[in-house]
């Protein structure tokens, strides 16, 4: 499903409006329609039998996808110079297939320490059922990450920035580490999209993205995305067929849709995230605002020499007050709601604990965290709900 197509001279901002259109797979639409397939007919028993001899060249059966999954995994192969992409029904579809395309009984896993705790999840429940053993690392390790191999260790996976509280990791020193030792990287670059970084021009195997969020855009389906260079393509592409994973063709036009307006909307966020950010830093309430963008943020030389720019996806963590006491400010936002996921055009408030989670590293803070989602709203409108939020917590704090 989906493999690249050439035209790398083109501007990128072009790119992602014309990839995966190709005139032979789309027609002359200029957003390919909707194709809802499960059985395909076949007009001959030569034509049957060239089809099960071609199954990923030609249409075949709706679990191996029609033009509309196909033009968008074309696309983002592209876009992040893969070999192929394939679509699954979550991003966690897009990580756990992944996973198990490169991992047996018996393997080592290197997961960073900052992960998306249902990936960690997955590590500690069906990995470890498995028999496929799990350490969870420090993302600043960077090159030192050598010294956490052992001669089973066959992947490293990445997550740039850390969920909830955003390190970057130095993702080609790690590359250059494991694959020195045979194994591959697995990348998750759902926060910055293909528009501000390409993991696997920067070392990695696989690209993974939960399309859920940005690429979609409008909170209104459930996409994952995992993209493939050459040494991993075919594995990635046997197992996920393997296990029966395929997004639906709905939600794979929604993405498709969403995937053309990335460039302007991600950097509406982008320069929306930074002035709520910058607000944020001088507030006496505000410990410290964990936005890879900022100078004292950590992984910033690193963001600023691979990244192209930042969304709208960031925390803050305060200087005082307790986690159980802050439905005072967030129960009464007016422009911030409460939810899962982010990358909408909203703005979303999440107040989290990350030590519940961190096993490498311990996470230690003088308050709560709260991860902020900025949207496509007023900055003025946000600037003044959160300031009023904070007010109203400051209040429970005493001080």
């Amino acid at each position: 499903m989906g493999s690249k197509n050439s035209g790398s001279e083109r501007g990128f901002e072009t790119r992602i409006v014309q990839a995966g259109r190709r005139k032979a797979l789309t027609g002359r639409y200029v957003n390919p329609p909707v194709h809802r397939a499960s059985t395909i007919l076949f007009d001959s028993y030569a034509e049957l039998r060239e089809g099960v001899a071609n199954i990923f060249d030609t249409l075949f059966y709706g679990r191996l996808g029609t033009p509309t999954q196909w033009s968008l995994g074309e696309a983002m192969a592209e876009l992040e110079g893969g070999a192929g992409a394939w679509l699954y029904p979550s991003g966690m579809g897009a990580i756990t297939s992944s996973l198990l395309s490169l991992l047996k009984t018996g393997d080592h896993l290197l997961m960073v320490d900052t992960v998306y705790e249902p990936t960690r999840k997955f590590c500690q429940g069906l990995l470890q059922r498995m028999g496929i053993e799990t350490t969870f690392y420090d993302p600043a390790l960077g090159g030192d990450i050598d010294e956490l191999f052992g001669e089973n260790t066959r992947l490293v996976f990445v997550e740039s920035p850390g969920s909830l509280t955003m390190e970057i990791q130095d993702m080609p020193a790690i590359a250059e580490v494991a694959h020195a030792r045979g194994a591959y990287v697995i990348a998750d670059n759902t926060w910055a999209t293909p528009l501000f970084f390409n993991p696997l021009a920067h070392g990695a195997d696989i690209s993974v993205h939960a399309a859920t969020k940005y690429i979609v855009g409008h909170s209104d389906a459930m996409l994952g995305v995992a993209i493939a260079n050459e040494r991993c393509w075919n594995k990635l592409r046997a197992a996920s067929l393997s296990l029966g994973q395929i997004a639906g063709p709905d939600d794979a036009y929604l993405g498709q849709r969403g995937l053309r307006t990335l460039a302007p909307r991600l950097k509406t966020h982008q320069k929306s995230g930074l002035k709520v950010a910058r607000w944020l830093v001088g507030h006496p309430l505000v410990h410290r605002v964990l936005h890879p963008a900022l100078e004292d943020a950590p992984g910033h030389k690193i963001w600023r020499r691979d990244f192209s720019g930042a969304s709208g996806l960031f925390s803050v963590v305060l200087s005082g007050g307790k986690l159980e006491n802050i439905g005072s400010m967030v129960d009464h936002m007016e422009h911030f709601a409460m939810g899962f996921s982010w990358g909408g055009y909203e703005s979303l408030i999440l107040p989290v604990d990350p030590a519940e989670t961190r096993t490498a590293v311990p996470w230690v803070a003088p308050g709560p965290l709260l991860r902020l989602q900025i949207g496509l709203e007023d900055t003025d409108d946000l600037i003044a709900d959160l300031d009023a939020g904070l007010a109203r917590f400051q209040k429970t704090t005493g001080r």
